[in-house]
């Protein structure tokens, strides 16, 4: 997906940030390639490339730019060549590290169910995004998604000939489920009624047993395997019979299938996708839970949430006041986030995280949290850095950058390295707002301003 953005100023809190999203460019969707067990590497190229023509695009004009490897496509051996290959046509393309599934959680909720959930904002809202491989659980509340999971949950673990039940594949998970019900057919068998009801029911259970906070199906062993990053209703949540219920919405093609469903589509033929996914969906039109709200709370995104939050919520820009005393070494991808600093750490804390810091031979990040912005509290923290930084030689070539909501870059910078007289590799960005995230990925500056994308983000996001 490609997308056209203008760079605006919020009237309400005064800062930059990206508007006025327009798609330019939204092909269907198709099917992974894979040979073998391994993804087809010549065919994802092939399709890239006949994308980016059917696109006009100039890759050198992209700004920033993204690709996500999630699922069972992620166990590939060899599913970090598409890192190489979308880094070799887009330069400055943030590519998110492969097997991220919190991140398309997130992304899957900001591109799905963002518009609902601040529409009603005293009401929570989970999404489930219901693809292939996995479904990616996101929870959140007033337009914010907070937490995160992913289960091996989908409608391609058992491929089967497109209008038939006959078997051509099935996964590790699917294999493991079946061999515990003493059902396993072989490869080219049929696939019966009474296996695929038992195979339906197991998913179904483990995405309610997820949106009640109830325990997973048995047997644990399995629902144990199904489970890639575990999701947790929030602790605090309001009690009682005036409690609102969690609004549920569905995204993926499993979820686009159970919408066209529910409204009463003709569905394609069972099996029509060499898969279960019609099967998937006309399931959870009959589970009293997942389709509570099919037809009263309908997303607009459905199939294509992931590449929608991708594509418009995956990037932030940096205030107009960053320090970065050399443009020129711009972009870093894919610098660890190490933590998090403010006036209340202690100088054994700073030395540990800039003893890490200085390990990260390619660079490394830092959220900058500050309960006060005014100048005193910045300089005594920029003045406090500046004495561990002049001691680490081995900061002043790899990049240290300082990321924090403030309006205070190029105050903190001046601070932390004396006025420019150290030659720390110090980059403070501002104005960013703080994501729980492993990994951030700092652009060229456009417009005087720097985008910035994060992935990797926490569960309990």
């Amino acid at each position: 997906m490609a997308a056209s953005a203008r760079l605006i100023r919020n009237c309400v809190t005064g800062r930059r940030e990206v508007g006025e999203v327009t798609p330019i460019f939204n092909p269907e969707p198709v099917f992974t390639p894979f040979r073998g067990e391994a993804l087809d590497i010549d065919q994802l190229e092939s399709q890239l490339d006949r994308w980016l023509e059917g696109a006009a695009l100039d890759p050198i004009a992209i700004a920033s730019g993204g690709a996500l490897v999630t699922g069972l496509a992620a166990r590939s051996a060899n599913a970090g060549a598409v890192t190489k290959i979308v880094k070799n046509r887009f330069q400055q393309a943030v590519v998110a590290a492969t097997d991220d599934p919190c991140l398309e959680s997130w992304l899957a909720f900001m591109g799905n169910a963002l518009g609902l959930s601040r529409a009603e904002p005293q009401n929570p809202v989970i999404n489930l995004d219901i693809g292939g491989g996995t479904t990616n659980i996101a929870w959140g509340l007033a337009g914010e998604g907070r937490r995160c999971g992913c289960y091996y949950v989908g409608a391609r673990h058992i491929q089967v000939e497109p209008g038939s039940y006959r078997i051509t594949s099935i996964s590790p998970f699917a294999k493991a489920l079946l061999i515990e019900f003493g059902m396993l057919p072989e490869i080219g068998a049929e696939l019966n009624p009474v296996a695929l009801a038992a195979v339906l029911d197991f998913y179904i259970g483990v995405l309610e047993a997820a949106v009640t906070g109830s325990p997973l199906p048995p047997p644990e062993t399995i629902s144990r395997l199904h489970c890639q990053a575990e999701f947790h209703l929030p602790v605090k949540l309001p009690s009682g019979p005036s409690a609102p219920e969690p609004i549920i919405t569905l995204s993926g093609g499993v979820g686009e299938l159970a919408y066209r469903a529910a409204r009463g589509d003709q569905l394609s033929d069972t099996t029509a996708f060499g898969d279960l996914g019609i099967d998937f969906a006309r399931r959870i039109c009959a589970a009293p839970v997942l389709a509570r709200n099919l037809g009263s709370h309908v997303p607009a995104g459905l199939g294509r949430a992931t590449v929608n939050g991708l594509a418009v919520h995956s990037t932030e820009v940096s205030g107009a006041t960053t320090f970065l005393p050399h443009p020129e070494r711009l972009p870093f991808i894919d610098l660890p986030i190490l933590g998090q600093i403010g006036c209340a750490t202690s100088d054994d804390e700073l030395t540990t995280i800039l003893d890490l810091a200085e390990r990260a031979a390619e660079g490394a990040c830092l959220r900058v949290v500050l309960e006060s912005e005014e100048r005193a509290a910045v300089k005594a923290l920029g003045e406090r850095l500046a004495v561990h930084l002049e001691k680490r030689e081995g900061l002043t070539g790899a990049p240290l950058v300082l990321v924090t909501a403030g309006n205070i870059g190029k105050t903190l910078g001046q601070y932390a390295t004396r006025w420019g007289r150290l030659a720390a590799g110090l980059i403070v960005i501002d104005e960013i707002t703080s994501r729980r995230a492993h990994f951030a990925s700092i652009g060229k500056p456009q417009n005087g301003l720097i985008p910035v994308s994060f992935h990797g983000l926490e569960a309990a996001q």
